[in-house]
């Protein structure tokens, strides 16, 4: 970065700094998102412009080779390795990329951004299977996991759309992603709005069905491809989609939006939800219509009120306790290792080679708890369209923030501090 450059991206989080002109608890937290920053582009963006999961301290990565991608090892998911989450964390941290970029105008981070867009299209491209989203890839720069999810093809979507709506894109940039946008939709919606995956899987995740997980998703996904395409179809399914009931409540995919975040799987999921919650964001910015935009609007301050429970997890993390991280997952995992044909079959494996991963990282489990879940909950909130909502759980949010030494974390979920971050600036 050069000097100019710099000083404009100092003013600019001096003057997030300054949005809330309380004590130096705004400045800490503004030390901290740089820290941040600069700790992922340093350790977890790799060559291709997708985020992995988890690095040494020195940046070190012990990838999944090209065979073992191929042969699901340790699981056909990926789950637990390097290259889990890619697509995922891509698309979501374009949010933080785009909103840095409009406060800074730094060309360095205009590029940021365009890294993290190629990157998403370079997962999109790795399969000769229509509409399949890669997580991430080993040293061979296309060998992956068999399957992806609804989790990463959420994001997926996200990012491109934020990309598009930040005014970064050129004209061939635009005209790239609507294809690529279109090609992947009609993948999705011909096998039932389940995601491909490569043989012998065939899909796993959906958008489908009457959940908090599934409804927002499906509704964002059209209005989308509305929004980027005019063409009329898109719009028309979108009306129909909203309309549409089911599920244990019976609600409509309207009526779930409104009622907001749920945990339907676990005590708390903050990581995974915060993709749902970001495509009703996306709906209530897209959408012209009052009343939905209202029935938008209030899922998404529920959702944070739900978020803000998450925040104090954060002070349960502590820097000092000498936890062991491991980036061996090899040794713990691949002894119960074995062929697997079905989802549930890699499922079943993971679930076993993560209690053993944890014996030898249990590093693992205190980022995933006490940073990821958090931190998610911290972007959650501020996703919520109220400023007075966020406002008022903004101290909360800059403790999240200042809470971390970003240069002793080995997950890379903790990215979602600068998507708060620049977010809290803009609740003005």
């Amino acid at each position: 970065m050069n000097r100019r450059a710099f000083i404009r991206t100092a003013c600019a989080v001096s003057g997030a700094a300054a949005f809330f002109p309380r004590t130096s608890r705004a400045a800490d937290a503004a030390a901290a998102v740089e820290q941040a920053h600069a700790e992922l582009w340093r350790r977890f963006i790799d060559a291709h412009g997708v985020m992995l999961d988890f690095t040494d301290l020195d940046g070190s990565v012990n990838y999944p080779t090209p065979e073992e991608c191929r042969a699901g090892k340790p699981n056909a998911l990926g789950w637990w390795a390097p290259i889990e989450n890619g697509a995922m964390v891509n698309g979501l941290y374009m949010d933080a990329a785009v909103n840095r970029w409009r406060h800074t105008k730094s060309a360095a981070d205009a590029a940021k951004a365009r890294k993290l867009m190629a990157g998403l299209l370079f997962l999109n491209s790795v399969s000769d299977v229509k509409g399949f989203v890669a997580r991430g890839v080993s040293t061979d720069g296309r060998s992956h996991y068999a399957m992806g999810s609804n989790d990463q093809t959420m994001p997926w979507y996200f990012g491109l759309w934020r990309y598009l709506d930040s005014g970064l894109a050129t004209k061939a940039e635009r005209a790239r992603i609507t294809a690529k946008l279109v090609e992947t939709t009609h993948a999705i919606i011909s096998l039932g709005w389940k995601m491909p995956a490569e043989p012998p899987f065939g899909t796993r995740g959906s958008f489908a069905g009457f959940t908090f997980d599934t409804a927002p998703r499906q509704l964002f996904v059209l209005k989308l491809l509305h929004a980027v395409t005019g063409d009329a179809k898109w719009d028309a399914l979108y009306r129909d989609a909203l309309q549409q009931r089911g599920g244990k409540e019976d609600r409509s995919r309207r009526e779930i939006c409104e009622h907001g975040m749920v945990f339907e799987y676990a005590k708390t999921h903050n990581w995974t939800s915060c993709t749902a919650v970001a495509a009703i964001r996306g709906l209530w910015e897209m959408e012209a219509e009052p009343l939905l935009k209202a029935a938008f609007a209030t899922g998404l301050k529920a959702s944070a009120a739900l978020a803000a429970e998450s925040l104090p997890l954060s002070e349960k993390f502590n820097h000092h306790d000498g936890t062991t991280f491991s980036q061996d997952w090899r040794t713990p995992m691949l002894p119960h290792w074995k062929p697997q044909a079905t989802e549930q079959e890699a499922q079943d494996l993971a679930h076993v080679q993560l209690r053993e991963f944890l014996k030898l990282s249990p590093r693992r489990g205190q980022e995933t708890a006490f940073i990821r879940e958090p931190t998610a909950a911290a972007w959650i909130i501020t996703l919520c369209p109220d400023a007075a909502t966020v406002k008022q759980h903004a101290p909360a949010i800059e403790r999240v923030i200042a809470h971390y030494d970003y240069a002793k974390l080995y997950y890379s979920t903790f990215f979602w501090v600068e998507s708060a971050w620049w977010r809290l600036a803009d609740a003005r």
